[in-house]
């Protein structure tokens, strides 16, 4: 292995390993030059070239008149040299325009370079514009007519070496090793000259010659590249059409950029890097990842990871295991490959942060993670205030049953509540009270799944294979892994292969929280991001970590290496990143608030949707739910509403418990801006509302706690929708019963049919988030929520510093319609005498 930057190696002298040789030269330098007689020379190459052009007139006319609107504006010709003795000036073959007040034209264009051969001069095939091609022709006019000062003919170094000019055909444009054979079908790498409407005038080719077009292409800095499937002799009329192919190769299977050279990868991260644009180190949120450590040098990172904002509590800073490097590339950019092969500006609105907290040769002591991860915690937050993410994609076996808190998950329910802990015997010591505005969002892993667990019927898998520690913690964000990479490779080593998930569905790397006792602990995960698939032969064959169903990412082998991955721990980075824009572009939201947010707006895929509407209970819904969690948050609905899908979101904070008895004396009734009118006059038509309660609770310290539901947490809150048919005092008195119900701990009320799942399943963790179904003049009469207090081991414990304590909390409403035309936005807005505003971020 080579050493780290900054170590110094010795130079290898290598001695006796060197003789001379000729070597081909393509383009530039001093080349030789053919000795011949210029006249008689220069005429024919002349004749050669207007014979050329006119057979490529000809062949343009034939087109048929389907094909008329792809006609070339230019003819291509090819220039062979006379043999490899004497190679061609390629810099002549090249030229713009030389416009000062508009865009360049190209006048010809060298498409492509064939290097000479023991059988075969050099060839090179040019692009003439119908425009230009006079000027062209006056560079073998002039050779015949025209001297130098030096009295040589003018352009000798360009005709005196060529030996033959030709028509070209679409053998010319082929650069791979082996010629295509006459009827040979497969795919073809086609290069493009990069520009407006070139793709899409391979694609109008395509359409109608009838051939297949990948649904993918990459975009280098001097090339645009597709791939077209279909006979070899179809694409032959492809140079007399306006489809600007420069070279067809054989395809070397390039299904994501890590099947591209070294060269070509690089050349891509340092285009990024031109079109990057980073945040603003004093003001912009970050994700803070808890990892494995971060190569800070890497180009695509170190512009929005400060050296001052690398941490350790494990010795030193490197990543190792390389881990840390590719979540902090996800974290900062999603999945990188969009962005490589787009040409467009990026902006970024967030930076990073990184804290070693995992040694590179062994694991932590089970029992060591929690205080681990208060120290890891600690070293930004000495270092700098400002608003951060707590990235923790690791996980690790529990130690308990499935579902029940661990002296790690307690650690990080603790740290995000604002409470800071020490070690205990008996389980974790609370350093005083919850601070609120100490409050930490962590975004941790479920875990996955083993190849020994993998399975035809995977999601069966996933359903006994529970979520890991600290997943289950209650007041973190658990992101599981859902996939839209179906893709099977193209190389043919892996014919028979298949994408083991469908799109939309469960990744086969998650694991779920369909094993946790149902009416005790949380529903994990909170939401789904892409997590990538597992390629399978269909029997009992698994590939888990292919390409072409993983997501690009940094490396830490060197500053601008580019690698794959995926899993949960590639969901929770996503998540991570798009907890921080949230922070961005939503300034004053709270930690809880922005949990609840990425739930609220998260939403089931189709076949999700498929699952859960065939349930047949609400119990099975919310099994269901402990496979998907809320379903995939996308950042179109993160950051805004819309005319038909409006979020409304409250920050409220009060005291649960007065006194020294722990009355719960008081519960909030919002009265919602309700679009009242508007939802009348929906009538029968559907309307969907959503609520989502987040909040955060302090854990119990001692492990005592740990197995009852009330024990564990230190409050609880509920939320209750009032029904169309109900007065508000009628509302007021059957929230007073559901909450001195379930103080005695009993079972809830009944539920209405119009939620999902009710609340009785809802009304586990700190999260809690239901939907209501129905018409809109229902819902016109059912514009209050409340929110109030159940008990936990504040009441139970009676602790003084507890009592009169307040809490705070997000409560987030929706209302949906898919009526079109209607507009439930601006009446909310008006009663709130808002203006309309575009979202803009906050750095």
């Amino acid at each position: 292995m080579a050493a780290e930057r900054g170590d110094r190696l010795a130079h290898v002298y290598v001695r006796e390993r060197v003789e001379s040789r000729e070597f081909s030269r393509v383009g530039g330098g001093d080349p030789k030059i053919r000795d011949v007689e210029s006249r008689t020379h220069g005429q024919a190459m002349l004749g050669a070239l207007r014979d050329g052009i006119e057979s490529a007139d000809q062949d343009r006319e034939a087109l048929p008149d389907s094909l008329a609107e792809l006609r070339a504006i230019g003819v291509v010709v090819v220039l062979e040299g006379a043999d490899a003795t004497y190679p061609l000036k390629l810099e002549s073959l090249d030229r713009l325009s030389a416009h000062t007040t508009q865009p360049k034209r190209p006048l010809w264009t060298l498409l492509s370079v064939a290097p000479a051969t023991d059988d075969l001069p050099e060839r090179a095939t040019v692009w003439i514009s119908d425009a230009y091609r006079e000027r062209f022709l006056r560079l073998f006019e002039d050779y015949i007519n025209k001297q130098t000062p030096n009295e040589h003919p003018r352009n000798r170094a360009l005709v005196a070496n060529i030996g033959r000019i030709r028509e070209a055909v679409i053998d010319d444009l082929w650069q791979s090793s082996g010629r295509p054979t006459p009827g040979e079908s497969g795919w073809w790498e086609i290069w493009l000259t990069p520009g407006a409407g070139s793709v899409e005038r391979l694609e109008a080719y395509v359409a109608h010659n009838e051939l297949r077009l990948a649904d993918r292409v990459l975009r280098l800095n001097e090339r645009t590249v597709s791939w077209v499937h279909g006979d070899w002799a179809e694409l032959g009329r492809v140079p007399f059409t306006s489809v600007p192919v420069t070279e067809i190769r054989r395809p070397e299977f390039a299904d994501t950029i890590e099947d591209l050279t070294r060269e070509d990868r690089d050349e891509l991260a340092e285009d990024l890097l031109g079109r990057l644009q980073t945040a603003d180190a004093a003001v912009a949120p970050v994700v803070c990842h808890l990892d494995t450590g971060v190569r800070q040098s890497h180009a695509l990172l170190t512009g929005s990871l400060a050296a001052e904002d690398v941490h350790t509590v494990v010795g030193t800073t490197d990543d190792r295991q390389n881990h840390g490097t590719q979540m902090a590339g996800l974290g900062l950019y999603g999945s990188l490959e969009p962005l490589l092969l787009s040409g467009d500006a990026v902006t970024l609105y967030h930076r990073l942060e990184s804290v070693k907290m995992l040694p590179d040769s062994r694991q932590h002591d089970s029992e060591a993670y929690g205080l681990v991860t208060a120290q890891a915690v600690s070293l930004p937050e000495a270092t700098v205030t400002r608003r951060r993410v707590f990235c923790m994609p690791i996980s690790a076996p529990p130690d308990r049953d499935p579902g029940e808190p661990s002296l790690w998950s307690a650690s990080v329910d603790a740290l995000a509540a604002g409470v800071n802990i020490a070690a205990s015997d008996d389980g974790i010591e609370l350093l005083g009270a919850p601070e609120m505005d100490q409050a930490r969002l962590f975004v941790v892993a479920t875990g996955n799944l083993s190849y020994s667990q993998m399975h035809v019927d995977y999601e069966a898998e996933c359903d006994l294979a529970a979520v890991e520690d600290p997943a289950h913690a209650w007041n973190a964000l658990t992101v599981g892994g859902f996939t839209e990479l179906d893709s099977s490779p193209t190389d043919p080593s892996f014919n028979g292969w298949s994408a083991l998930a469908g799109k939309g569905r469960l990744s086969p790397h998650s694991r779920t929280s369909v094993m946790f006792g149902a009416r005790t602990w949380p529903i994990k995960p909170d939401i789904c991001m892409e997590a990538g698939n597992v390629l399978t032969d269909g029997s009992a064959d698994f590939v888990m970590d292919h390409p072409v169903v993983s997501l690009r990412t940094t490396d830490a082998r060197d500053d601008v290496a580019l690698s794959s991955t995926n899993a949960s721990s590639a969901a929770t980075a996503q998540a991570a990143r798009l907890a921080a824009m949230a922070h961005a572009y939503y300034p004053d939201y709270w930690p809880e608030t922005v949990r609840g947010l990425l739930t609220h707006q998260a939403n089931w895929t189709p076949p999700m949707r498929t699952s859960i509407d065939g349930a047949t209970s609400k119990t099975e819904r919310l099994s269901l739910l402990r496979r998907y969690g809320w379903g995939v948050p996308r950042e179109e609905n993160v950051f805004g509403s819309t005319a038909q899908a409006v979020t409304m979101v409250t920050q409220d904070t009060f005291s649960p418990f007065e006194g020294k008895d722990f009355l719960a004396r008081r519960f909030r009734l919002h009265e919602l801006p309700w679009p009242v009118e508007v939802l009348r006059g929906l009538g029968a038509a559907d309307v969907s509302v959503r609520v989502t309660l987040s909040y955060f609770i302090e854990p119990a310290a001692s492990r005592r706690g740990w197995r009852r539901r009330y024990s564990y947490p230190s409050h609880g809150l509920r939320f209750e929708l009032k029904r169309p048919t109900e007065t508000p005092d009628e509302f007021v008195r059957r929230l007073n019963y559901a909450a001195q119900r379930e103080e005695e701990g009993s079972r809830g009320q009944a539920s209405q049919d119009q939620w999902l799942i009710g609340p009785n399943q809802r009304n586990v963790g700190s999260l809690h988030q239901d939907i209501w179904e129905g018409s809109g003049a229902d819902l016109a009469e059912a514009g209050y929520l409340a929110v109030h207090p159940v008990g936990g081991w504040w009441k139970n414990s009676r602790k003084a510093d507890r009592a009169d304590r307040q809490v705070r909390y997000a409560l987030l409403v929706s209302l949906t319609t898919s009526e079109v035309g209607v507009d439930l936005y601006t009446p909310i807005a008006t009663q709130l005498e808002l203006p309309v505003e575009v979202v803009v971020p906050a750095s």
